[in-house]
């Protein structure tokens, strides 16, 4: 039986959404399911959220004609450096992008910029994607010749099949849930708590990591001399801080972090969300693959969360268009196991790199924190572990995706 899409995505976020523009000229029928329609994406205000992409990220958008809209709308920040410490102690290390030899070492992305690039891609520019909205998957059978999708489309019932299915939808994921994958959380006891703040000084295009005693905190550059805030709070605390008169908020980070931006002047909205480290079972099935937040979510320390989603992106539309090219079944186990291959040393490493540093950074046994000040004093001084921390974050290190080397997929 002829099924009727070769990958059906479920989820259109920025993670769905990119598949579905990476997957546009690869000769397959692919579809993006999506629950909440595009639609107006709102004015532009103060408090609008952001998505920290580095620079591994820009080339992937560059390589799928994302980034001229970026560009063109605004809402984007270079980071020509970063500037880590642990509060109240010696250790610290600066990163500079002109050491790295680039313009910018990452971006601070205005969420709803980013959206309405994707959107405007994915529906002009990618005339081969199909995108259903609004629609919600109610089942899902995957295995056979090709997987089932019971969908809830417009409040019109609907059955699909198709080749593959990629789970895209987040954290919370109901086809992985359908699947019955295991996951594995570490709970950080932590939760963030996010808000755009203003300064007296200028912020120069620099973004600022502080360990501090209650957890990290970020302070990332954003248009009109902004910082995106997102500072991690021992979560039985994070309520009260939500709590507080923006005065007393602004007092807080300031004690938090310190006067090298001079006096906070202004809070927007604040919001927050428990923190923790999420592991799935399996990556891959025959006729489904989990990518972004529904195959692994990350601390926010060093802004990878959405970066590693963005490289399974790149790298799973290689691997599928690869396989289509060479006649395979795309939802075949042998054509995914080789992406779940590619992916793994990164997954693990990034997991890892940030697991670490919030492990590290949260023990204030004596000898511990020396050595971790010590260590950032090295990083700052010794030019190899510099590089090498330069592109783990910068989303360089290992095998690229031809995606992420301003190459088409075929």
């Amino acid at each position: 039986m002829q099924p009727d899409y070769d990958v059906l995505i479920v989820g259109g976020g920025m993670v769905g959404a990119s598949l579905g523009i990476a997957m546009g000229g690869s000769g397959m029928r692919v579809a993006v399911i999506e629950s909440v329609p595009y639609g107006e994406t709102g004015q532009p205000s103060y408090d609008d959220r952001t998505v920290a992409l580095a620079y591994g990220s820009r080339r992937i958008f560059e390589t799928l004609g994302v980034w001229g809209g970026l560009q063109s709308v605004g809402g984007i920040t270079p980071i020509k450096r970063i500037h880590v410490s642990d509060r109240g102690r010696f250790g610290f290390t600066h990163l500079d992008a002109a050491e790295a030899g680039v313009e910018a070492l990452g971006y601070v992305a205005e969420n709803r910029v980013l959206g309405a690039a994707l959107n405007a891609r994915l529906q002009g520019g990618a005339s081969s994607v199909d995108l259903l909205q609004p629609a919600t998957v109610t089942t899902a059978e995957l295995t056979g010749d090709c997987a089932s999708i019971g969908l809830d489309h417009a409040g019109v019932a609907r059955r699909l099949t198709a080749r593959l299915v990629v789970a895209a939808d987040g954290g919370d994921s109901v086809v992985r849930s359908m699947a019955g994958i295991a996951i594995r959380r570490v709970d950080y006891g932590q939760t963030a708590v996010v808000a755009n703040v203003s300064a007296e000084h200028p912020h120069n295009a620099t973004a600022f990591e502080r360990f501090t005693e209650h957890g990290p905190l970020a302070l990332l550059p954003m248009s009109e001399n902004r910082c995106s805030v997102v500072w991690s709070q021992p979560a039985a605390q994070a309520q009260s801080v939500l709590e507080l008169s923006d005065g007393v908020f602004l007092e807080r980070l300031q004690q938090a972090f310190g006067p090298r931006l001079g006096r906070f002047t202004k809070v927007g909205l604040r919001r927050s969300y428990g923190l923790a480290l999420t592991k799935v079972a399996e990556h891959v099935r025959p006729r489904l693959v989990l990518v972004g937040n529904a195959a692994h979510t990350l601390h926010p320390v060093a802004g990878q969360g959405f970066n590693l989603g963005l490289r399974d992106v790149a790298v799973l539309a290689q691997v599928l268009a690869e396989a289509w090219r060479r006649g395979d079944d795309p939802g075949s186990v042998g054509v995914l196991r080789s992406y779940a291959d590619w992916r793994r040393r990164d997954n693990l490493a990034v997991s890892m790199f940030t697991d670490g540093l919030v492990r590290l950074f949260s023990n204030n046994f004596a000898p511990l924190v020396t050595v971790r000040n010590l260590g950032l004093i090295a990083v700052d001084l010794v030019p190899g572990i510099k590089r090498a921390l330069l592109h783990r974050t910068m989303g360089l290190a290992g095998r690229l995706p031809r995606l992420a080397l301003g190459l088409p997929l075929l």
